[in-house]
């Protein structure tokens, strides 16, 4: 058949009038002078050269990341980054108590007893024997305040006074309470007023007992709420304490 006899000449026969002719194998010669390849020949090379052109991509991606080849850092993740923006802090909008001058409140004040206003003079220098506390107990706009006036020496409440503040700035008594031993305060919204109980042989410091009374407010005044009575003992706490001689543990067999 035309295209395939070898001239002799080293010739090949021509590839565009020969039926067995390939026109598309590119010229390339067989062994032995044939033309075109076998078909396993032609797969082999397919396949170096894709294996060439996946090799040639490895690199180009290896040099667009900057790196010097193969990952050395293990496989690429998506690393969720938390960035804490931290809250502007919100301004109080408590306003501080004003502070009072309690003494002088007191000493003003037409319902305190006269020997409460003479037993208020100070103990060193100028202070004078009182406490005070200040918290919301008839729902004003401005803090109430809470004064318990005490004895110099041994520091026993003989007096315990409310104050709530007028639109005009200026205070008036809504409660007052002078029995010996009080001593009032602020528990969440309430007044408690706590006195000792004491019987005829009672040391200051060894009362028989105490009560302690809750009030509330009541739109105009304040209206017992609780009253819980506690006895102490009597036995514990006279005379100077002996430990027990120890208890011997049990023999074992």
């Amino acid at each position: 058949m035309r295209g395939l006899t070898d001239t002799g000449d080293g010739g090949s026969g021509h590839a565009g009038d020969g039926e067995g002719g390939n026109a598309g194998d590119g010229g390339l010669r067989g062994p032995g002078g044939t033309s075109g390849s076998s078909p396993g020949t032609r797969w082999a090379a397919s396949g170096t050269a894709a294996a060439g052109l996946v090799a040639f991509g490895l690199l180009l991606v290896s040099c667009s990341t900057g790196g010097t080849g193969t990952r050395d850092e293990g496989p690429a993740g998506a690393q969720v980054v938390t960035r804490v923006t931290p809250s502007p802090s919100t301004p109080s909008t408590v306003k501080p108590p004003r502070r009072v001058d309690v003494v002088r409140l007191v000493k003003k004040d037409p319902k305190v007893s006269e020997p409460v206003r003479e037993e208020l003079k100070p103990c060193t220098g100028d202070e004078y024997p009182v406490d005070t506390s200040y918290g919301t107990l008839t729902g004003g706009s401005a803090a109430d305040v809470v004064v318990n006036v005490m004895t110099c020496g041994d520091a026993v409440g003989i007096g315990t006074y409310v104050y709530r503040a007028r639109a005009d700035g200026t205070y008036e008594n809504v409660f007052t309470t002078e029995t010996p031993t009080v001593y009032g305060t602020i528990d969440r919204g309430d007044l408690v007023v706590t006195t000792q109980v004491y019987g005829r042989k009672d040391a200051i410091a060894y009362p028989s007992g105490e009560e302690v009374i809750t009030y509330r407010w009541t739109k105009t005044v304040f209206a017992e709420y609780d009253r819980v009575h506690n006895d102490f003992n009597r036995a514990a706490g006279n005379g100077e304490g002996v430990m027990p001689d120890p208890v011997p543990e049990p023999t074992r067999n």
